[in-house]
Order: structure tokens, then C-alpha cells, then sequence
């Protein structure tokens, strides 16, 4: 119920009015039945903006953390993400994959939209990154298409480390649902996941436009973060006097 109050009377309203994104192939998505929306991830509005403007309810694995926050801010936003039924997924330990797929097979297995960003974190540079293989165990277990989304601008509406977003033109295009039909069974073939990962991968490229990084974000991520603490360590700054 509050899942459709903040779609339609509240938060839905307010981000049409704030971003008027403009919206391309929503015909795409399917008016019934089980499917995976997967999309590239470049900004915290992602979250709200894509479930604003999809005519169906859309229930999204949601990283653990948004559920275990610190303070007020914590608190609001665990139980926002509660209210609209997204899903904590607990990113941490060897079973964090797997945990994720039985909950994503359990969204589909209930006739519904599960969105899923095959990144596996958002972007800090606005350039797409390699997807991992969870989103290809779903499809093919689930025996459902996979419909590829690009966010575009939500980097630049609100970008790392932003807590509010500014006015930025924005556009959500759909492609063509991928159907992997043709490797019903091969789950478990690696080289199987990883090439229906790949073509999930080029097909949000192609929406988006965007630069492509043949390496996992969050190894990127840290690297670039160990080479900063390095250079800050050889190079400390003087103390303000």
C-alpha cells in the first residue's frame, strides 16, 4: 500500500517534476510476468527514479547497508527501503551470491519485476563496468527475459558523495527483452553465465553510451583507493596553522 502511495501521491510526483525524465522503449517491459530489469547504476536516485516511472511494481535487491545505517538518517532510510519492499542482500562472506539469488528467484518466482544492477555497486566515474554472473543464474533458472535499462544523467543529477540531487535532464531507455531460451539447463556452465552476462553487459552499453571498463567496479574501487592512501602517505599534507 505505501509502495503506491509514494509511486503515486508523494515521491512518484515530485521526481517527474524535479528530473522530467524523458522515458524511451518502456513498451519493452512486459505488462504481466515474471522478468529481470537489469541496468547500469550511476547514482542513489537510480533507486527511485526507474520504480517512478515503470508501470508495474518493480521490487529491487537493495544492499544490506541502506538497512543498517547509523542514526536517525539510518533508521529512515532502512525503513523507507522496508516500506517499498526492497530486499537486504548482505554483500559480505562466500554465501552473499547465492543468498542474493534465492531471494531474486523468490521475487520471480511470484510473477514479478526484479531489478538488478549487474555491476554490483554504483559507478564512481560514470563509465559501466563489467557485470558479475548472478543476473545469467537468475535468467536461465528462472526462464525469464531480461530487459537491459540505461539511467542516463542521473550521474551528473547527483553524483558520489551527493546527498541531495540537482536539477539534471535525465533519460531511462529500455531495450528489446534478451531471451536465453537457448541455454535452459546450463546454469551451471561457467562459460555459459559468463557469456550471457556479457550480452547483458553490451546491450545496457548500447543504451547508455557510456565509456566500458572490462574489470569489476568494486576491484577498481579499491585500487584506487589503496593508490590514494599511498600518494597521501609519501605525500602528507602540512597542518593548517
Amino acid at each position: 500500500m505505501f509502495y503506491y502511495l509514494l509511486k503515486y501521491v508523494l515521491l512518484g510526483p515530485l521526481l517527474r517534476l524535479v528530473f522530467r525524465p524523458r522515458i524511451e522503449g518502456l513498451e519493452h517491459v512486459p505488462a504481466q510476468g515474471p522478468a529481470i530489469v537489469a541496468g547500469n547504476h550511476l547514482s542513489f536516485s537510480d533507486h527511485f527514479l526507474m520504480p517512478a516511472i515503470l508501470k508495474r511494481r518493480i521490487t529491487f535487491l537493495a544492499k544490506a547497508e541502506y538497512f543498517t545505517g547509523p542514526g536517525i538518517k539510518g533508521r529512515l532510510t532502512a525503513a523507507f527501503f522496508r516500506s517499498i519492499g526492497q530486499i537486504p542482500v548482505d554483500r559480505s562472506g562466500k554465501e552473499a551470491g547465492q543468498a542474493a539469488i534465492r531471494e531474486g528467484l523468490g521475487v520471480l518466482r511470484q510473477d514479478h519485476l526484479l531489478g538488478i544492477y549487474p555491476e554490483g555497486t554504483r559507478s564512481h566515474d560514470g563509465r559501466l563496468y563489467k557485470g558479475k554472473v548472478g543476473v545469467a543464474v537468475m535468467a536461465l533458472k528462472a526462464g525469464v527475459p531480461v530487459i537491459p535499462c540505461a539511467m542516463i544523467g542521473t550521474f551528473e543529477a547527483q553524483p558520489p558523495g551527493a546527498v541531495l540531487p540537482r536539477v539534471h535532464p535525465v533519460v531511462i531507455r529500455f531495450g528489446k527483452p534478451l531471451d536465453f531460451s537457448r541455454y535452459a539447463g546450463m546454469e551451471n556452465e561457467k562459460a555459459i553465465l559468463r557469456a550471457v552476462t556479457d550480452e547483458i553487459m553490451y546491450a545496457i552499453l548500447s543504451l547508455s553510451e557510456q565509456e566500458y571498463v572490462d574489470e569489476y567496479a568494486a576491484v577498481v574501487k579499491a585500487q584506487e583507493a589503496e593508490a590514494k592512501g599511498a600518494r597521501e602517505r609519501r605525500f602528507p599534507r602540512a597542518p593548517l596553522s
